[in-house]
């Protein structure tokens, strides 16, 4: 069985107080277990960090999308969604989906339910994934409809986006739409009446309305970061724990 360390030890080898030592918890500098009252720290954890080593918890890197609980994700996407009247996604960081699209509307739903469709879709998610600004900016979809990401890192490192719109920022030109709609029909194989009756419900947001949106889109996202940055701090200690009581 791997050797545990006191508190008092770890002080000592890493000549520190008990307060740094607390901090280093804090931070996921350091990873312990609670044996009652007491704090008892790996061996091999305090020599790594001693020699350097960075421990799982400071690797930001290897953090992914995997540890957001998407049981949780799934309905404060869809509140937000529905508040905001607007559809929304959550991708993992590179535009492929997670979630279940929230609060879609019925044009993008009949763009969805078609199988090149829904690759036109993801694609434009994915030219989301690839814009260099940290804040939302909305770009249009291939469809013609508005769109915008929020980043959710994880570890300091990009893990997620939270993908909102389905609406027009401008009233479109009429000639235009219809020969875009038709087009959009006759590549994906949607029936032409049912996506010209839908594009009439789209809703048209103006500027104050997308700045409100990219600011809650952001504060959503954030909030997910903080929900995974929890998780993946609890699968850790409880790695470190198996780790620390198995036996060689």
């Amino acid at each position: 069985m791997e050797e545990l360390f006191t508190t008092k030890q770890v002080q000592g080898l890493l000549k520190v107080d008990r307060t740094t030592i607390y901090r280093m918890l804090n931070d996921g500098r350091l990873t312990g277990i609670k044996v009652g009252n007491q704090w008892r720290f790996s061996s091999v954890e305090v020599s790594n960090l001693i020699a350097g080593v960075k421990t799982q918890a400071e690797k930001g890197s290897r953090i992914s999308a995997e540890v957001l609980p998407l049981h949780c994700i799934q309905p404060v996407q869809g509140v937000f969604a529905e508040i905001a009247e607007i559809g929304a996604v959550t991708t993992n960081k590179d535009g492929e989906p997670l979630t279940k699209i929230s609060n879609s509307c019925d044009f993008c739903n009949l763009m969805l339910a078609s199988e090149s469709g829904f690759q036109a879709c993801v694609n434009s998610w994915q030219q989301l994934a690839r814009q260099s600004e940290y804040s939302p900016q909305f770009i249009e979809c291939h469809a013609g409809l508005k769109y915008a990401r929020a980043r959710i890192e994880l570890g300091g490192e990009l893990a997620a986006m939270l993908v909102a719109g389905q609406f027009y920022e401008q009233p479109p030109d009429r000639e235009k739409e219809a020969s875009r709609i038709k087009y959009l029909a006759q590549t994906h194989n949607i029936d032409l009446e049912a996506l010209a009756t839908a594009v009439t419900n789209i809703h048209l947001l103006d500027e104050r309305k997308q700045v409100q949106i990219g600011d809650w889109l952001q504060r959503v996202a954030h909030t997910f970061e903080e929900i995974g940055t929890e998780r993946a701090e609890l699968m850790n200690r409880l790695k470190r724990i198996a780790e620390m009581t198995s036996i060689n």
